[in-house]
């Protein structure tokens, strides 16, 4: 009876050591970032939303819109609606080191506030939009989407990757 226990017991331990790595390498193959080119994830974000509705900025329109420098980057594209009264705008970065991390998510994060004051009062609905932005930090890529189809575009990033 106690032979039967301690082979029980011994066979429960390595079914969760088991798990814990499958876990493990869920989470790596998840959360990781990607070795794909920036072209690439760029092209098959681009393909997941509607060309006549956003067009794709330059990089002084991320400046001005973000504060953000393009060329301290590996790659930028900004698309944004072309109608002034419109929150939507989609924007992909990768970058070069990981502490241009945090200077984009802030930006990004003072870009929503500042797009809620000027929408806030004279369009709220728009201003809802703003709410539900997406925002993704996976490996080199930062992903940021307003629009009423940006849990589309997340996916598109996502698997993209």
């Amino acid at each position: 009876m106690k032979e039967t226990r301690i082979s029980v017991d011994r066979v429960m331990k390595y079914i969760i050591l088991g798990l814990i790595i499958a876990f493990v390498v869920v989470l790596m193959v998840f959360m990781s970032g990607s070795n794909r080119p920036f072209e690439e994830v760029q092209s098959e974000v681009e393909k997941s939303f509607d060309a006549s509705e956003m067009k794709e900025q330059d990089s002084a329109a991320i400046k001005r819109n973000f504060g953000l420098n393009a060329a301290d980057y590996a790659g930028t594209a900004y698309y944004s609606a072309e109608s002034t009264i419109s929150a939507s705008e989609v924007l992909l970065i990768r970058i070069k080191s990981d502490d241009q991390i945090k200077e984009i998510t802030d930006a990004i994060d003072k870009r929503i506030e500042s797009r809620k004051n000027d929408f806030g009062d004279y369009l709220p609905e728009q201003a809802g939009l703003l709410d539900n932005a997406k925002q993704s930090v996976r490996g080199a890529y930062v992903f940021y989407a307003v629009s009423p189809d940006a849990d589309a575009y997340l996916k598109a990033f996502n698997s993209s990757l």
